[in-house]
This record gives C-alpha cells, structure tokens and sequence, in this order.
C-alpha cells in the first residue's frame, strides 16, 4: 500500500509535521529548528496575589488607678447625703449609739452596759429653732440664781463643749443675753498654755467653760479643773462646720469626748448630780 502514496507524499505535510521522529531521521540538505510559541513573561506581582489584612484594636488595660478613681467617685459625701434629706437634730439615743460603737471593739457586754447612760440623765435637745441663748434658758432657767452662790474656784457650774476654739468664741458671743454678769472662761488649746488656765482658775471662781473635749480633759488630767461641782454638760451637737460635718462626726473630736467622759463625767451622770444637753 505503501507504493500507492506517492515519492513525494511529505511534502504535502503541515510543517508542524516535521517533529515527527521519522523527520528526525530523514535525509534533507539542513536540519531543521524546532520552534515553541513565545509566552507573554508573567510579572510577580500577578503570582503573589495581596491578602486583605485583618486590623484588630487592642483594650487598654485598666490600672489600679482608674478602678480606685472610679470608687472615689462613687463615695457618698454628706453633702449629697444632706441634699436629698433635712437634717435631723440630735437625740440622746444618738449619744448611746455613738458610745456602744466606739467600746464595742474592745469592752465586754457587761462593760458595755456600765457605759450606758441614764435616761435622766439627758436634758430636753435642741429641736433646731433655738439659739443658744434661748435653749440655755431653757434647760436652765434659774441660772442667775446659780452662779451668783457659786464661790468655789478650779471648777465651773455648765461646760458647753465645741469642736474648735474659733466656734467656741462665736458661742462666747451669742451666748451675752443668758450669761448676764456671770465670769466665762475659754478653755480651748489655741494660743493659750495650760499652765495660764490653771492660774487663771485658781485665782477666781468661773461659773461657765467654754472650749473643745481636748484641752478639758488634759485641764481634770492636771488637777487645774474639778468636775464636782458641775451641773450642765452642754454638747454642740448640731452645728457643721464648712465641710458639714458636726462635731461627733471628726474622729479626732469624738475620741476626746468619750475620753473626757472616763474622767468622772459618766459617774456624776449616773448619780444624776449632772445632766447632759444637746444643742
């Protein structure tokens, strides 16, 4: 079959016919180049394709400072505290309150119960309309009668107890109309040495004390002060000062008083020669 086709048979053949192995191997005047079809280069931009990226936002962190700011914040003050509610003027369970708190931590109940202080022992309080004329005038109305009997010096017949000596003098002043002619002392640590009130109430009977727990108490310590003969133990118990706070509310006040109290005061209560006021 093979002499049916032609001698020339090949040369009817495409030219990619030529990479044939037979063509390989056939016998013409040159070798023949074998060609590839050219590739456009592809750039390496289009083989590394970019990959969106992912943002994340990293919490700061919340310090010690930020939580203990957040807590100041928080606190209840007394002026907000006072904003939402009228004040309310002392009573003396107040007073029995404050002490059995304050011994709690470290007095037995049967001590506890020693402390306590009688009933009748506690004046009428003040219901806030007073002045401190008037209430004075009112717990004791025959006080012109009283201090004039009164003779015995290093002691006085009232105490009006404060917690700083610039409200003791402004006691001093709103006090003229009651006082009468009566001798007032200052007994507050302010520019005064203890030495000079003990002199001071040595030399003269004083009928009426006005001054802070704290110099009082070191006054009965020293022997310049006798409580004996004292009658009214007067509390500034409602007053506030510019911060709003009353003078059983700074803890440095409120540890004198129930200091100043284990020097007798709660004996003479209890055998109810001395009565206790709030004003």
């Amino acid at each position: 079959m093979a002499d049916d086709l032609g001698d020339d048979w090949w040369e009817n053949q495409p030219a990619g016919a030529a990479s044939s192995p037979e063509a390989s191997d056939g016998e013409g005047d040159g070798d023949i180049e074998m060609t590839q079809p050219e590739t456009a280069p592809v750039s390496a931009l289009s083989k590394k394709t970019e990959q969106p990226k992912e943002c994340f936002l990293v919490q700061p962190k919340e310090t010690n400072e930020d939580t203990t700011k957040t807590r100041k914040r928080k606190k209840r003050k007394i002026t907000d505290i006072l904003a939402k509610s009228e004040p309310k003027p002392g009573t003396p369970e107040d007073l029995q309150k404050l002490m059995k708190d304050y011994y709690s931590s470290n007095r037995s109940v049967i001590e506890l119960e020693e402390l306590k202080l009688p009933d009748s022992c506690f004046l009428k309080a003040n219901d806030l309309t007073h002045s401190l004329s008037s209430y004075l005038k009112e717990i004791c109305p025959k006080w012109a009668k009283l201090w004039k009997n009164h003779t015995e010096k290093k002691s006085v017949l009232m105490l009006i107890i404060c917690s700083s000596a610039v409200r003791a003098l402004e006691l001093i002043r709103s006090m003229t109309s009651f006082r009468g002619d009566s001798k007032v002392m200052k007994l507050f640590a302010k520019h005064i040495k203890v030495q000079e009130q003990v002199k001071l109430l040595e030399k003269r009977a004083v009928h009426l004390g006005v001054g802070t727990p704290g110099r009082i108490k070191e006054l009965v310590k020293q022997g310049g002060l006798n409580l004996n003969p004292l009658k009214f133990l007067v509390f500034d118990w409602n007053w506030r000062d510019q911060k709003l706070r009353r003078m059983m509310d700074i803890p440095e006040i409120r540890k004198e008083v129930f200091e100043l109290l284990e020097t007798g005061v709660l004996s003479l209560c209890k055998s109810e020669s001395l009565k206790l006021g709030l004003f």
